[in-house]
């Protein structure tokens, strides 16, 4: 086997691509401090129960495994940041009130999310702890759809969903009992009507209607709409979630939340953004219990973005706290942009010469890029574009143009 081969779906980050990711990463983090978010840097292994609390079966697929030498305990290489973090907020900083936290790192899958996905993608985002209100969704959202814009991305379509209906439909009628709840939410994803009619075989009359409607409730919704307005449209897909499903209160307050949701006129200052419903995107990991949503872009087959609510993650931890936040695969956003242009440089000659090296120093310090080419390498090509050159002229060290070839 070629020593230089790289396991499937795993390459290295060459110096175009990684510069484009690093700036946008940049970029991102600066927008996310802004708006009061402060860094945080998780670890990449930790223990295992610890990596998955509150995660479902899919996040556990997800996650390499490895025994840790030193105690002997079960070690996993994160897949996801979001428990992380949020054992950060509930464990180290202990704060009362609202806490905002974004982080940037690598995370590693055993699977690769879609055909010619990265096992090794590189994740952005920010989590709001500690209020539980709608607020704190819209400005999850906001700081979404302006990451979004901040990459140049100039269409996004919006899905929503909400966590809690699901739960609410297999608590009625007496529940579901040992079947396998894993499956059924991936035939919900993959709207497999089939395959929902054999899960639900022997299930209540109105559990097997309630489910078998929900793939359907998908569809695109007037933003910034009174919430009176969406639920007098019959058209809309939660006015016809509201006659398919049961009236249980927890079905109603989901609904309520996302008509809500749906109806602030925050919208209205993302133009770009297309809203839409689909109550069976439930795609994601199993932490979330309140309003979900995913963004979709042009270029891309599966989600760019995921988040959601996920109150309470953090009492395995010690303290449980209302929280929402979301996550973006920075490398596959980055992208999707066009090829940068290549970055101007100054050429300078190789010299010990204390007058060039001052020269190169302050330049340098004024945030130019001077590039000094060793001795018999003058033609070789690199990233930077030297369109100036660092000359002796009049008995000192002056920057000039170079004239095109």
């Amino acid at each position: 086997m070629l020593r230089w081969l790289l396991p499937e779906n795993i390459a290295d980050v060459l110096p175009s691509e990684a510069r484009r990711v690093e700036e946008l990463r940049r970029r991102l983090l600066d927008l996310y401090r802004s708006y009061g978010y402060e860094l945080v840097m998780p670890p990449l292994i930790e223990h295992l129960d610890s990596l998955l609390t509150g995660s479902g079966a899919d996040l556990g697929l997800r996650t390499f495994q490895l025994v840790d030498q030193l105690s002997g305990r079960t070690l996993g290489v994160r897949a996801d940041m979001t428990p992380q973090v949020a054992r950060i907020d509930a464990h180290l900083l202990n704060r009362e009130g609202v806490t905002r936290l974004c982080y940037a790192g690598s995370v590693l899958h055993t699977r690769p999310q879609g055909l010619f996905a990265t096992r090794e993608p590189i994740h952005a985002g920010a989590e709001l702890y500690g209020h539980a209100g709608i607020e704190a969704d819209l400005e999850a959202i906001e700081l979404l759809v302006r990451s979004l814009d901040a990459a140049g991305v100039a269409k996004v379509r919006i899905d929503l969903c909400h966590a809690a209906i699901v739960p609410a439909l297999l608590e009625m009628d007496g529940g579901v009992g040992e079947r396998d709840v894993e499956a059924l939410y991936a035939l919900l994803r993959g709207k497999d009507a089939p395959g929902l009619d054999e899960w639900l075989h022997d299930a209540s009359p109105s559990l097997r209607a309630s489910l078998r409607a929900l793939p359907g409730l998908h569809g695109r919704v007037a933003a910034g709409a009174a919430a009176d307005e969406t639920s007098r449209d019959d058209g809309s897909p939660l006015a016809r979630a509201r006659a398919a499903l049961p009236q249980a209160a927890p079905i109603a307050a989901a609904l309520e939340q996302l008509e809500r949701l749906c109806a602030s006129p925050l919208w209205r200052r993302w133009p770009a953004a297309e809203l839409s419903v689909d109550l069976a995107d439930l795609r994601g990991y199993r932490y979330h219990n309140g309003i979900t949503f995913a963004a979709y872009v042009e270029g891309l087959p599966y989600a760019i973005a995921r988040g959601g609510r996920y109150d309470n993650v953090g009492r395995v931890f010690g303290r449980a706290r209302p929280a929402t936040g979301f996550s973006i695969e920075l490398r596959a956003l980055a992208g999707l942009g066009t090829d940068a242009e290549p970055v101007p440089a100054i050429r300078a000659p190789w010299s010990d010469d204390a007058a060039l090296i001052e020269t190169v120093a302050a330049l340098r310090a004024a945030g130019e890029i001077v590039i000094q080419v060793l001795p018999g390498h003058e033609q070789e090509q690199q990233e930077f574009a030297c369109d100036r050159e660092l000359a002796m002229q009049d008995g000192r060290w002056t920057v000039r143009r170079i004239a095109p070839a």
